[in-house]
């Protein structure tokens, strides 16, 4: 593959994927990932300060459509009708290659500590994202970040859903049910 390629950010993720896939993560380097790409070590740290982070691509551009998807909810949205404005934006966004290499994805963090806590931050800062968007139209806590949490679950519950490969819904209309299974489960608390 000619290193001149477009899609060197896309190449590097897939290659990283493979190759934690077939040699474990702590046996994989950043110029072995850079070699499967067809790229040099050079252009991998122009993408990415390290090879945890090509796992994680795209979290401030995720947390970017967040926001942008709840600033453009109706002024009359309720704090999950926000939530769900703000998860359609992020939805949206996601790839067929995303899908496609989903479950490889989410076998490659299971297995390994430091990535599954890698994992739990990115949530942690797209539920912050959520409640800072919230705050901004001018929802209090603790519905800001009840609500916030609640979106983070259905994204979460959705993206597994979405990668299954029985799967044949799309990533938004998972995303509604999945906030939507929540707001009755909360419900039902009362």
């Amino acid at each position: 593959m000619a290193r001149w390629e477009p899609n060197a950010r896309l190449r590097l993720v897939q290659a990283a994927i493979d190759l934690f896939g077939e040699q474990g993560y702590d046996s994989t380097t950043v110029a072995q990932i850079a070699e499967r790409a067809g790229l040099t070590k050079t252009t991998f740290f122009r993408h990415f300060p390290d090879k945890r982070e090509v796992l994680f691509a795209g979290q401030e551009e995720h947390g970017r459509l967040l926001a942008e998807g709840a600033a453009a909810a109706p002024g009359t949205a309720t704090p999950l009708e926000t939530v769900a404005a703000a998860l359609d934006a992020l939805a949206a966004s996601f790839t067929p290659e995303q899908r496609a290499f989903g479950p490889r994805l989410m076998q490659v963090i299971g297995s390994h500590c430091e990535l599954r806590e890698r994992a739990a931050f990115k949530s942690l800062n797209l539920t912050t994202t959520l409640a800072t968007a919230l705050h901004d139209r001018g929802v209090p806590d603790p519905a800001a970040s009840l609500a916030a949490h609640l979106g983070a679950q259905a994204f979460s519950t959705a993206f597994a859903r979405w990668i299954t490969p029985a799967n044949d819904h799309t990533l938004p209309d998972l995303t509604h049910q999945s906030l939507n299974e929540l707001r009755e489960a909360t419900a039902a608390l009362t």
